[in-house]
């Protein structure tokens, strides 16, 4: 990728991006009343990208498997879809892996 810009605030636009989608979709799932048998893994991995994105620009390919867990375990619930597509195009944000 090319440079990377920088907010005033010192943090990388991309980064916040991540951490305003993670936000909402903990949120949305946190008020979510439905049970579903995968909610304690998205609830893990949203948790761990809000700590990769604190800690600065985080690993790709570490995002994109919290990103596939994810989805993987809410997927199926329609009311959070909004919120998931959002975290979804903020990982996209940083880009593909670099292939090995």
């Amino acid at each position: 990728m090319g440079q990377t810009r920088v907010t005033g605030s010192g943090e990388d636009p991309r980064v916040t991006e991540l951490r305003t989608a993670v936000s909402r979709l903990r949120r949305e799932l946190a008020g979510h009343p439905g049970e579903f048998p995968d909610r304690g893994i998205a609830e893990d991995e949203l948790a761990a990208l809000d700590a990769m994105a604190a800690g600065g620009v985080p690993e790709i390919p570490r995002l994109r498997r919290s990103l596939l867990l994810i989805a993987g375990a809410i997927g199926s619930v329609s009311a959070l879809a909004s919120a998931l597509r959002d975290v979804r195009v903020a990982v996209d944000l940083f880009g593909e892996p670099p292939r090995g």
